[in-house]
């Protein structure tokens, strides 16, 4: 019974480990069913489906991106209805439009990436909610405008919060590769406990059965080997 499970498809490993599992485990052959070997694969195997099935990253990216977009555009509404209010004079309290542009102005979040940006809206909203200019919000009825603002802007915050606190916890689990050694050891392991006892009584059968499933998973590893060479294989066709 001799493989290299290193050669196996990530997929592929991950079948074999559970079929050897499950025909252990199938109540035909109780001598391996309760070994510590048999126990420790699964425990490999469990963990090693878990890591070669979890995504990369917490995929929150689109969520983050559509959260950016929201509170962007509404500070731009808010920043062109003020530049506007405020270049005309025959408008009442224009006065109190232009100077709330000014601190748009002064807090400019364009061309910004996701942490400057938050940085500058965090100033902009605690300025805008100093007592003269939260005045001149409510004389303009910009207040619902200022709300949104504020609310589109800490909404990002705890979702980019998310997003990394997410990521952190991806990134803090063992390495896939590290995982894949792990099954493979012990996959091997038990194997080799089969072939040990395999002239006893009551582990020939499970030897013979394991044995086939290794042999079936050496015989797909070879024509996945085939297959990738006839992909990469050059022609012979030549320009005329």
């Amino acid at each position: 019974m001799q493989i290299s499970f290193h050669k196996i498809k990530t997929k592929n490993l991950g079948v074999l480990a559970q079929q050897v599992i499950q025909a252990s485990k199938s109540g035909t052959y109780k001598l391996p069913e309760e070994h510590v070997l048999l126990k420790k694969l699964e425990d490999e195997s469990r963990e090693y489906t878990q890591a070669y099935t979890k995504p990369a990253y917490s995929q929150k990216g689109r969520s983050v991106l559509a959260a950016d977009a929201a509170r962007t555009k509404a500070y731009q509404r808010l920043r062109a209805y003020l530049k506007a209010y405020g270049e005309m004079p025959l408008l009442a309290d224009y006065k109190d439009a232009a100077e709330l542009y000014k601190v748009m102005r002064r807090f400019d979040i364009r061309r910004m990436n996701y942490a400057e940006k938050s940085a500058e809206m965090k100033l902009l909203v605690e300025e805008l909610e100093k007592p003269e200019h939260a005045e001149r919000l409510k004389k303009l009825k910009l207040k619902p405008a200022f709300d949104e603002l504020k609310a589109l802007y800490e909404g990002f915050e705890d979702l980019y919060a998310e997003q990394a606190s997410a990521n952190a916890a991806l990134r803090a689990t063992p390495s896939a590769t590290a995982i894949r050694r792990r099954l493979e050891r012990a996959l091997r392991d038990y194997i080799n406990l089969l072939t040990a006892m395999r002239s006893l009584e009551g582990w020939d059968m499970i030897y013979g059965e394991v044995n086939e499933l290794v042999k079936a998973a050496a015989i797909v590893y070879k024509n996945d080997r085939k297959k990738d060479k006839v992909a990469v294989a050059p022609t012979d066709k030549t320009e005329a």
